[in-house]
């Protein structure tokens, strides 16, 4: 009976111990604050693991965050961003544009106005360049493609730019994911940085010039703020694509449906401030360090090596130990040729104690066309009758 007493007693105390220990650590942890959007996300860029969430899988109208897309697939598939563009009467004809039929402007000048001004006939312009058929339609298409391959997989774009459409929907989390994927790109973070620029275009045979400033107001306002993307319609509400840098560390935040233009960014300075005293970056393994390798269907040979786009970096809270910290693969069994040097195939998936809390892109090390190897055959014909 003694024994059974002391038991009880000590179980009681280890308990005390432990939700002591867990208040405490919690204790550290600041509340967030109050916003005013409805929806919200705040991660660390190169883990992506998230640092604060609200309602960020409900659906909602993205505004002009959706141009973040629209500069990614011009970035990755046009081939010369000094090549000219003319702007179509339907480019012209859209609300929200400072272009007129037959402006003539170099691709790169066309994603400047994109992405500083949020100009609506300036992504018209850049969906109908990037389209066989000049359809504006077949580019949204496009785009929808592209988020889902990035993890993206409840966003729905009806167009280019981000003018109220009841199918054009995502979520605060599918926007992260776009941001993520769009700032690993050199240029991209370039022209979503630019505070000004003077855009040059040429109209009636002679050339124009005008002076543009970012509509981005924290990049004149907020310590190491560096992009990304405004948004506002009625519809909408005030939204922005934000990322800051300070101490190594670089956050993204997504705010969706503000309920004025300021409030946007009065929320994204709040979370950020948020979040930067609660991290930091540690190195994990290094990308050179890292492959896989994934079996390849009709292809020219059977199988490919893939890695990380970048580093692993693990992200700490307060109290983190780094000893928890380990990284797993999401890989598909096989992939089907052709491939691009540089395509994402698959995850790494960074994981705390078990948890998920960060992915990187596996990406392929060499291309690939279509053709026929001995070993795929046999490998395609294998999986074909075990799957």
């Amino acid at each position: 009976m003694h024994l059974h007493r002391w038991l009880r007693a000590f179980a009681a105390l280890a308990f005390v111990l432990a939700f002591t220990a867990q208040t405490a650590l919690a204790a550290k942890l600041p509340a967030p604050p109050q916003i005013t959007a409805e929806a919200a996300i705040l991660v660390e860029a190169s883990t992506g693991r998230v640092i604060y969430e609200k309602n960020a899988d409900r659906l909602m109208y993205p505004a002009s965050m959706t141009k973040m897309m629209t500069c990614i697939l011009a970035l990755e598939n046009w081939k010369d961003l000094s090549a000219p563009v003319t702007v179509s009467p339907d480019a012209a004809d859209t609300e929200g544009t400072d272009f007129v039929e037959g402006d003539a402007l170099a691709m790169r000048e066309l994603l400047m106005a994109l992405m500083m001004e949020s100009d609506n006939g300036a992504a018209v312009a850049v969906a109908e360049a990037m389209t066989p058929s000049h359809d504006a339609a077949e580019f949204a298409a496009n785009m929808t493609q592209k988020a889902w391959t990035v993890g993206a997989k409840n966003t729905q774009f009806a167009n280019p730019n981000g003018l109220p459409d009841v199918r054009h929907v995502t979520t605060a989390r599918d926007m992260m994911k776009i941001a993520r994927y769009g700032w690993t790109n050199k240029e991209f973070r370039k022209i979503v940085d630019a505070r000004e620029h003077t855009l040059v275009w040429s109209s009636g045979g002679a050339k124009h010039r005008r002076k543009m400033e970012n509509t981005n107001e924290l990049l004149y306002t907020y310590s190491g703020m560096s992009g990304i993307k405004t948004g506002w319609t009625r519809a909408a509400g005030g939204c922005l694509a934000g990322a800051a840098t300070r101490n190594g560390v670089t956050l993204i935040c997504i705010v969706m449906n503000a309920p004025d233009t300021d409030d946007r960014f009065t929320d994204t300075a709040k979370l950020m401030d948020y979040g930067f005293p609660l991290v930091r970056l540690v190195k994990g393994p290094v990308k050179e360090k890292i492959e896989k390798t994934v079996w390849v269907h009709d292809g020219s040979t059977y199988k490919v090596t893939v890695h990380p786009r970048e580093d692993v970096k693990y992200l700490l809270f307060n109290g983190d130990d780094q000893k928890k910290f380990k990284i797993d693969f999401d890989l598909p069994r096989f992939i089907r040729a052709p491939i691009k040097s540089g395509d994402k195939v698959g995850d790494l998936v960074v994981l705390y104690d078990g948890k998920e809390v960060g992915r990187i892109d596996m990406i392929a090390g060499d291309s690939m066309q279509k053709g026929f190897s001995p070993v795929a055959a046999v490998l395609d014909f294998w999986d074909g009758i075990t799957s």
